[in-house]
Parts: C-alpha cells; sequence; structure tokens
C-alpha cells in the first residue's frame, strides 16, 4: 500500500480529510441518545457544558502555542498531544451546549463567532503562558481539578456528558501525570528550577479559587490531597496567597489576554465566514 503523501495515510479507511480532530478513533457518543433526559434543565445542561467547553477550548490554545517553543522535543509533542485532547473535549461539549440550549449552534460557531463576553471560561486557562515552570503549574492545578470534575461526570442524569467525561477521564489521567512529573522534576531539581516552579505556583494559586466556585467540599478536599502529594514529592511549599479580587469568567468577564487569544485563535474563520478545508 503506498501513498502519495502523509495526509492521505492518516486518512486511509476512514476516507474523512479532516485527519487532525480525530480520525480513526471511536466515536464516544456511539450509539448514546442524544435527546435530553426528562429531569433535566436543558439550559443548565447547555450553561454547564459551555462552560466545560470554554475552559478546554482556551487552555487548548495555550498548550498549542509552546509548539516550537517549548524546552525538549518530546515536550513540544506532549503539550500539542495534550491541547488536541482538550480540543476533543471541547467540541463534544460545545456541540452538546449547541443543541440543549436549542439554537442549533455548532461548535464552529460557539468557539469562533463569540466575543470575549460571551466566554465562561475561567480566568485561570485565558492568562499568558509565562514561562515553562508557569505553565506546568497551570496544567498541574487545571488537570487536577478537571480529572476530580469528570469522574463524577460519569454518571451524569445526561447520558451525552456521561460519555464525555468517560473519555476525558482516561485523557486527564495522563494530563496530570505529565504535569506532576514535571513539578517534582523542577520542584526537586536545582536551586533555579526549584524557585522558578514555585515562582510558577504562586502566580497561578490566586486563580485557583474561580474553579470552585459552587463546588462540593468533597471535590476540593480531593483537589487540595493530590496537589499536597505532588509539592511534597517536589520540596514546594503550598502558596498562600488570596484569590484574585476579581473574578467573573463563568459570568463573561474576562482579562484583556483573553481578547488577544481569540483575536487570533478566530482570525480565520472571521475572515473566510463558512470556509470548509
Amino acid at each position: 500500500m503506498s501513498f502519495d503523501n502523509a495526509y492521505e495515510a492518516l486518512s486511509e479507511g476512514t476516507d474523512d480529510s479532516r485527519w487532525a480532530f480525530g480520525t480513526g478513533f471511536d466515536d464516544p457518543l456511539s450509539g448514546v441518545d442524544t435527546t435530553v433526559p426528562s429531569g433535566v434543565d436543558a439550559a443548565e445542561l447547555a450553561a454547564y457544558c459551555l462552560m466545560l467547553g470554554d475552559d478546554a477550548l482556551v487552555m487548548s490554545h495555550r498548550l498549542q502555542e509552546w509548539c516550537t517553543n517549548a524546552p525538549e522535543l518530546e515536550d513540544e509533542v506532549a503539550l500539542a498531544n495534550i491541547g488536541l485532547d482538550l480540543l476533543g473535549q471541547a467540541r463534544l461539549l460545545l456541540a452538546r451546549a449547541g443543541k440543549a440550549d436549542g439554537t442549533g449552534r455548532g461548535e464552529d460557531e460557539l468557539a469562533f463567532l463569540r466575543d470575549s463576553g460571551g466566554f465562561r471560561n475561567v480566568r485561570l486557562v485565558e492568562l499568558s503562558n509565562g514561562d515553562f515552570a508557569f505553565s506546568v503549574a497551570r496544567l498541574l492545578v487545571f488537570s487536577t481539578w478537571r480529572l476530580a470534575r469528570f469522574q463524577r461526570l460519569t454518571s451524569s442524569a445526561d447520558q451525552v456528558l456521561a460519555a464525555i467525561a468517560a473519555k476525558g477521564v482516561k485523557e486527564l489521567v495522563y494530563h496530570r501525570d505529565y504535569a506532576a512529573q514535571w513539578t517534582v522534576r523542577l520542584g526537586d531539581g536545582t536551586e533555579l528550577s526549584h524557585e522558578k516552579m514555585q515562582a510558577g505556583l504562586d502566580a497561578v494559586w490566586p486563580y485557583t479559587a474561580e474553579l470552585f466556585e459552587g463546588a462540593d467540599a468533597e471535590l476540593r478536599a480531593e483537589f487540595d490531597d493530590v496537589l499536597a502529594q505532588v509539592l511534597s514529592a517536589a520540596t514546594l511549599r503550598l502558596p498562600s496567597a488570596s484569590p484574585v479580587a476579581e473574578s467573573g469568567g463563568r459570568e463573561g468577564r474576562h482579562t484583556d489576554e483573553l481578547v488577544s487569544l481569540l483575536a487570533e485563535m478566530q482570525s480565520v474563520a472571521r475572515a473566510h465566514p463558512g470556509a470548509t478545508w
């Protein structure tokens, strides 16, 4: 069997030219009833999926920015793969939000045609990457919280959300492990790497509280226990900084950094509306 180029090889067997978006993988929603169950508030379901989808979409974009900038080639590939996992989660969640809210908006419309005030992600994910230690600290916090959240969502009354969560749990276990390993390596490394890892944690910590707004105490306790174990192994101290004075990402109040991010992420789709490739 021969191919003229790598793209043909990747799409072989599926006849799907969108290979970069998961061609060849099983559909996590295959056989799942996509109607909103009775007893589930469709508007609340849509808002919840939009929140989780926006978190994943914006975080994915920040991770993609490490391509050609990571300290080692292996980490460029790892961060790109983590970003691709989150992009896949974002696509499924945004599609679910558009169906549940009854507007019929697709994933592309929600990703590319909303202004910053329409996004419901936490501010943590929209902050600029900073140095590698900052990004590792953010990924550790984000993946630890999201894994605990998704584990609970696998028993959601909405079968679609439960299926998305079941797929996401497998991915997030790796994301958390990757971030934890780098946290220990840097924290328990040289004096300089220790200082940078601690500084990264200290900078991220004030934005952590927004992840737990409205969450149960058990989820927060699980998160704190995991962080305590990782930081102990890394010889790092748990930051004590207070939450940022202004949050509100879940209500559409964001930093200027999200505006800049969206200007880049949405530029092609807005310049060529409706285009396919």
